[in-house]
């Protein structure tokens, strides 16, 4: 056949099937999956019930660890919350970022005089930007990029000024999300006193009103690919709870007989009991917020194609404040860079892809999200952009993947009595650097969770080749050092 009449063959035979449907020879290209990512404030590592607690009542996101993948030890990249959220939506370390502190002044580089608990101390700690840089690509805006409708309720906490808020970061619609990292008005209930959230009706409760939003966008956007980024308040201070979820713990804490119990630790009240009644409904309203929007996932018929993160940003309350919760069996919590402050629960569920009630317990951290969602959407990664983030996807497919090392850099005092420090994990190995005294700290974390025995001196092999990664950790990331206070005055 010459060449002119096989093209003039082959078009005929294209029309002619083309008349059968072309969805009968090529399939169409499969839907862009749907995000919904979650994220508490100051949950603890066991304080849902898959994790551990046998006080608290978390039954929807028990259901969602049945279903998807359990991380046993998965990080927060800082134990406080701003340079965790900064960390999940650049995929940057905040020693990277320089932001390493909860933003608590309003913008800029942060006087000392701004954090009481830092004055007079042995060390001047490090200067930090109070912001999320607005030149960061955000998860938000990459997704954005690739054809995602954006959505954030709750918590934002990444910038004082409005030009740093969620709606400038990515965010098509932000219901909430503001320079404050706890609601202040009348706290959970209205007013809210929030700029970018209505009050709603007398007794409205916050949790399910953030609930109430995502539902709203989710129903508006089912048929095209979103991201919908759910970051409760809860369970932060103010400890207020639902008047009803708040008898029902009193009458079974009292059913139970239990007890408050303290344990001394770095010269701190540390909480060994989960017995709060008021926290642990905090904790059940949050829960009962997740199921609705989980549930209307059902209801639209669009669950299978929606993938599913849930994450808290630091450790459990443990140590201050009314010490509300424990971490138990680790040690600390919230503010400090012992496991109790860093190491978070988390759950990952992608339908089709990750067995269901699968437990995987390689260390991961918050800046891996930002990649993992973009693979999993199946667009281009940005590796110049999420620079400390490693794509999640083998471990869902249950492929073996060597994570490699996890660094935190925390050069601040904690009001819940941390000092500052620098932490590499590397394996089951786990190395805390103290600055006040330079002492380092060496714990096996696959025999001693609880971080009870210092092994540095016994190891000094070990200890000497993690204190070596992060050295060059630091002067990779450039990272601020706290300095000598000339002015301390020791008591």
């Amino acid at each position: 056949m010459k060449r002119r009449e096989f093209f003039k063959s082959a078009s005929v035979a294209a029309v002619s099937l083309a008349g059968f449907g072309s969805g009968q020879l090529f399939a169409e290209p499969a839907k862009k999956p749907n995000i919904l990512f979650i994220i508490a404030d100051d949950l603890g590592w066991t304080d849902l019930n898959c994790f551990g607690s046998d006080f608290y009542e978390t039954p929807n996101i028990d259901a969602l660890c049945e279903k998807g993948m359990k991380f046993t030890d998965a990080y927060a990249a800082a134990p406080v919350c701003s340079p965790t959220r900064a960390s999940i939506m650049t995929g940057k370390y905040p020693a990277r970022l320089n932001t390493t502190e909860w933003f608590a002044a309003p913008g800029g580089e942060v006087p000392i005089e701004n954090y009481r608990w830092a004055v007079n101390k042995p060390l001047r700690t490090a200067s930090f930007k109070e912001f999320l840089p607005l030149d960061e690509v955000t998860v938000a805006e990459a997704l954005k990029q690739g054809g995602y409708s954006t959505f954030f309720a709750g918590k934002w906490h990444l910038g004082a000024k409005e030009k740093f808020w969620p709606e400038n970061q990515g965010f098509d619609i932000n219901k909430g999300g503001w320079e404050v990292g706890a609601p202040k008005g009348d706290g959970y209930f209205p007013p809210y006193d929030n700029p970018r959230l209505e009050d709603g009706p007398e007794g409205e409760h916050l949790p399910n009103r953030l609930a109430d939003e995502t539902v709203q966008f989710i129903k508006d956007n089912k048929d095209k690919p979103f991201l919908a980024y759910l970051s409760f308040y809860s369970v932060h201070t103010p400890l207020m709870a639902r008047e009803d979820l708040k008898e029902k713990y009193e009458k079974k804490r009292k059913e139970l007989g239990l007890k408050t119990e303290y344990v001394r630790d770095n010269n701190r009240h540390v909480r060994l009991t989960h017995d709060h009644a008021v926290y642990a409904g905090m904790v059940e309203a949050m829960d009962m917020a997740c199921g609705k929007v989980l549930n209307k996932l059902k209801e639209l018929n669009i669950e299978d194609n929606t993938i599913v993160f849930f994450m808290s940003d630091n450790g459990g309350l443990s140590t201050a404040k009314w010490h509300p919760t424990s971490n138990i069996p680790l040690r600390g919590g919230k503010g400090w860079t012992y496991e109790g402050g860093i190491r978070e629960p988390m759950i990952i569920k992608w339908p089709g892809v990750a067995k269901q009630g699968s437990v995987c317990s390689e260390p991961v951290i918050s800046n891996d999200f930002y990649p993992t969602m973009l693979e999993m959407a199946g667009l281009p990664l940005k590796p110049d952009q999420h620079k400390d983030g490693k794509s999640l996807v083998p471990l869902l497919k249950d492929k073996k993947m060597d994570r490699g090392p996890l660094f935190w850099h925390y050069p601040h005092y904690s009001p819940q009595g941390c000092r500052p420090s620098s932490v590499i994990r590397d394996g089951k190995w786990k190395l805390i650097l103290w600055y006040e005294d330079n002492r380092k700290e060496l714990f096996n974390l696959r025999e001693d969770i609880g971080e009870k025995n210092n092994i540095a001196d016994k190891k000094p092999e070990i200890t000497d080749r993690l204190f070596n990664k992060l050295l060059n950790w630091f002067k990779e990331v450039d990272a601020e050092m706290p300095q000598l206070n000339p002015g301390y005055k020791q008591k």
